[in-house]
């Protein structure tokens, strides 16, 4: 079937924009007409100017000269991941598009892919006709349904276009917050010692107050002693079992278990016998958040792994679009089942044994994998494209061999249990306790067949939550019918303690962002974050897209550590706790992740919106509660007082090219006069350590000032320090402690002894002490790594700044 059998025909020549060579050539086999052109992005040809390329006036820190804001954010060309210019591209796009009546947009089905292509053919200048080729999947059925879906809307463009538009708000507000955001609070709020700039962001600081939250709920848990009865027994005939007295209602006082204990021994009388089969379903599908947790606790994946191999295998055609929310599928593609289990079992033998035992099982509704509705995007599954044995690198095969047998599994009967409960009614002066057991036997595998052993139990424990008090259970019990007279032999006290919460782990973090409601315990706040329209999808932080992106920035910034581990938990260093604390005192609206979800929702609107005047109304107003939210963050950040930190609290890491070495005795000499003058104690390994001496340093005689307004103290930088060192050295002079540490003294030395040293080699060639501008300020969320900050001197302040 060609491209021109597929849509309309229309007259005149139509281009393809794709997002990656390796889509476009998927798609090529398709087209037969000479009048058909492709042209590929490669991702994104265009960047954001940076402040100082905007007006010189912004280059420069100063908070005098903030909020920094524009109506709309110029681009230039942009560059490849080698350096090279994409201005050759933009040309080759720009030339393909003389004498074309008709774009299609064939990039990935996401405001990303909508943005790549769209702010091209804005930036050229492109008036004509555009529509939307949504490709859910590369194999060959999928993309026959993506043009029949073509065809049938004509306003995919003008759709297509408000998700460009909610894509380049969401850029607009990243880019403001980031560079207005970060520049005010590190100028303002940020300790002395602390090198590195206080990185800010709109979801970067809810997501932060996330964890911060749970941190305090850990640090100030206090465990408490709690107790379970033991009821050993033994049955007329002459069955032996123990059931437990462990009530949801836990018992915290040894003198109430031991009056429970005590009736518990003397017991004797009829067991309560229940015997039932308990239906097991398969879990739901994978979407990107939860395939990014599955994989981090299975396989030690970090998110951003997961997801580039997922958008590998989405590129060669064997998954479905992987940047989705959703955990169902549309009801209209229940009929692919059998062919895709056939595909997928004739790589996997062990499931096409089981696959082949019967029909697909069909679920439909909220509780089923088929739904009216899933959303922009299905859950992510296999395609009738399977991989040739060898064909796929190892880690790659791991991740569609996981997908594949969820898919499986969704299709696969419930698995049933035998599950028996044994209980009894003992009388106590506290009133009637139930002690119980409860034994599982495995009846029918059923869907579980397919994992064998492997198969998970606790894969929907919330994270973040301590984990939940099981019920008393035993892998199977004698055999005791209903009724049966049973006496006790016997009744012991069991000592438990309770657990805090568990701290969300990597994997975990994206799931919690998503699915922030779990993390909430106000009824109000939970019924703001209910999604009536997808029940299984309520508001979350981010996106999909990007919500494995949030970890790296706030690792970047020291906010967060990693413990070790397969799947690492996250702790909140101080320097975080002490982050979000002043943004919540200043400005608490970003430190409300609730808040922030409920702002997402209707920054989502805008992608809803049917015409291009609709999206664009929307837009213009989101804009301009953005500039209004910046006027507020300024003006409170203008009024707040620096954030006082415990030196030695800040990581070494944080002030990079500080961090090893001992200081100088200089160094040393002027941290002991000044803790004399001051009247403060000297720190702990003040005279072992440079990070602690130059931060104890920092905080007593004057901050360096790496981003601060001009006139703020700072100290002189490296190269003025060796050649001030040099130069006593060589006459002879005795190096003043207030030289080390203080810029001005620093130059008043050199001053008053470089003259004439300009010939004399074994000084050197002296140096040029005024302060240099500070650097340009990166306030655009790309996902790349920044370079790593220079060492904060009166020359340089270190860029940064992120969402």
């Amino acid at each position: 079937m060609t491209a021109a059998a597929m849509v309309a025909p229309r007259a005149g020549r139509t281009l393809f924009f794709f997002e990656k060579p390796s889509a476009m050539r998927q798609l090529q086999r398709f087209f037969r007409s000479p009048d058909t052109v492709c042209v590929s992005a490669e991702g994104h040809l265009l960047t954001a100017e940076e402040p100082g390329e905007i007006r010189p006036e912004w280059k420069p820190w100063h908070f005098e000269a903030l909020p920094i804001v524009v109506d709309t954010i110029p681009v230039r060309c942009g560059t490849s991941r080698s350096g090279q210019s994409h201005a050759g591209k933009l040309a080759a796009i720009g030339q393909a598009l003389r004498g074309v009546e008709r774009v299609i947009i064939a990039t990935d089905p996401g405001r990303e892919g909508s943005m790549i292509a769209w702010e091209v053919l804005e930036h050229l200048g492109w008036r004509g006709r555009v529509d939307r080729l949504k490709l859910g999947a590369l194999d060959d059925v999928s993309i026959r349904r993506a043009f029949a879906a073509l065809a049938r809307e004509p306003d995919s463009g003008a759709r297509d276009y408000a998700a460009y538009l909610e894509a380049l708000c969401r850029q607009y507000e990243d880019y403001h917050l980031g560079l207005n955001g970060t520049r005010a609070i590190s100028l303002k709020l940020r300790p002395a010692a602390f090198r590195e700039p206080w990185r800010f962001g709109g979801v970067q600081s809810p997501t932060l107050a996330i964890l911060a939250d749970l941190e305090e709920r850990i640090r100030s848990f206090v465990p408490q002693d709690f107790f379970k009865v033991a009821l050993h027994l033994e049955t007329a005939e002459g069955a032996a079992l123990t059931l437990w007295h462990m009530p949801k209602d836990r018992i915290f006082e040894r003198e109430a278990a031991e009056v429970i204990r005590a009736a518990a021994a003397a017991w004797s009388g009829p067991l309560a016998v229940e015997q039932r089969d308990q239906r097991r379903a398969p879990p739901r599908l994978f979407s990107k958040d939860t395939l990014a947790r599955r994989c981090a606790k299975r396989f030690g994946w970090d998110p951003q792994q997961t997801a580039r191999l997922a958008q590998e295998l989405y590129d060669q055609g064997y998954l479905s679009y992987p940047r989705t929310e959703s955990e169902s599928l549309p009801e209209g593609q229940a009929g692919d089942a059998a062919a895709v289990l056939a595909a997928v079992g004739s790589v996997l033998p062990d499931v096409a044994i089981l696959t082949a035992a019967g029909p697909p099982v069909i679920r439909r509704g909220a509780k089923g994998h088929y739904v009216r509705d899933p959303g922009e995007h299905h859950a992510i599954v296999p395609l009738r494209k399977v991989p040739a044995p060898g064909r796929l690198a190892a880690d790659l095969f791991r991740l569609w061999d996981l997908v594949a047998r969820a898919y499986c599994a969704a299709h696969l009967p419930d698995g049933i249990d035998a599950r028996t409960v044994a209980a009894a009614e003992v009388a106590t002066p506290l009133g009637a306790k139930r002690f119980s057991v409860t034994g599982r036997v495995v009846r029918v595998p059923g869907w579980r067949a397919v994992y064998g052993t492997e198969a998970e139990a606790d894969v929907d424990a919330v994270p973040g939550k301590a984990r939940a008090e099981d019920e008393a259970s035993a892998g199977s019990l004698p055999p005791v019918r209903d009724g049966a007279g049973a006496s006790a032999t016997g009744a012991d006290i069991a000592e438990a303690v309770t657990e805090p919460p568990r701290r969300i782990t990597r994997g975990e973090l994206p799931v919690v962002m998503g699915r922030l409601i779990d993390q909430v315990e106000d009824p109000a706040a939970k019924r703001a974050l209910e999604n009536p329209v997808n029940p299984n999808e309520p508001k979350g932080l981010g996106t999909a897209a990007t919500r494995d992106t949030i970890l790296p920035k706030l690792l970047k910034s020291h906010y967060i550590s990693l413990a070790g581990g397969k799947d690492p938990a996250i702790t909140v260093t101080e320097v975080g706790r002490a982050f979000i604390a002043a943004v919540r005192r200043v400005f608490p609206a970003y430190g409300d992740p609730v808040g922030r979800a409920m702002f997402e929702a209707e920054l989502a609107e805008i992608g809803r919106a049917t015409t291009r005047d609709e999206a664009r109304a929307r837009a213009d107003s989101f804009r301009r509660r953005t500039r209004e939210r910046l006027d507020g963050l300024i003006a409170a950040t203008a009024r707040a007082q620096a954030v006082s930190l415990d030196p030695s609290l800040i990581p070494a890491e944080a002030n990079p090219g500080r961090g090893g070495g001992a200081p100088t005795p200089a160094m040393i000499a002027f941290a002991v006069s000044l803790a004399a003058r001051k009247g403060v104690p000297l720190p702990r390994g003040c005279k072992s350590s440079l990070a602690r001496c130059r931060a104890f340093l920092d905080a007593h005689a004057g901050a360096r000032a790496a981003v601060g307004p001009k006139g703020a103290e700072r100290a002189p930088s490296p190269a003025m320090l060796a050649y001030a060192r040099r130069l006593a050295e060589t006459r002879g002079l005795d190096c003043p402690p207030e030289v080390e540490a203080q810029f001005e003294a620093c130059r008043r030395f050199l001053d008053a002894h470089a003259a004439g040293a300009g010939a004399d080699e074994s000084v050197g060639r002296p140096i040029r002490t005024s302060a240099k501008r500070l650097p340009r300020e990166s306030a655009k969320e790309t996902g790349r790594p920044a370079a790593r900050p220079r060492r904060a001197s009166a020359k340089r302040a270190p860029r940064g700044a992120s969402c």
